[in-house]
């Protein structure tokens, strides 16, 4: 618990994507115009921002605490858990006899990069992409 801009960066995922933002926004567009947009915006954003706000406070106070740093251990093993179930959820279906090697080796160099070489995601899923396009799977 040494590295709080790391701590708040992971509370900070708790809040909605763009993708929610945006829908949210364009509903409140095509319901009342611009009016319609800030009001859905705002309320789609600031309960979630206080939110953050609150856990982050409390995460401050319970990481300097025995029983609240166990805690906080073992909801992070727990999301790694529910992680890596999420991953094999979504990776099942693109799984075949002939090509699982392929596949173990993306996740391995993705991991690495990611882990490792501290590659950001985004540039480790470009460079996965552009190999996945010119070295594509052939069904047999």
């Amino acid at each position: 618990m040494n590295n709080p801009l790391g701590s708040v960066m992971q509370l900070s995922r708790i809040t909605p994507g763009t993708n929610l933002l945006s829908f949210c926004t364009g509903i409140g567009w095509l319901l009342r115009r611009l009016p319609g947009a800030i009001v859905a915006l705002l309320a789609a954003s600031i309960p979630c921002s206080v939110l953050v706000i609150i856990v982050t406070m409390l995460f401050d106070q319970w990481s300097h605490n025995q029983a609240g740093g166990i805690a906080i251990r073992g909801a992070t093993a727990a999301v790694v858990g529910i992680t890596v179930m999420t991953c094999w959820t979504i990776s099942k279906p693109y799984l075949r006899r002939s090509n699982w090697l392929r596949q173990l080796l993306f996740v391995g160099a993705a991991f690495t990069f990611n882990a490792f070489l501290s590659i950001a995601p985004i540039p480790v899923m470009l460079v996965a992409a552009i190999v996945g396009f010119f070295f594509p799977v052939r069904e047999p």
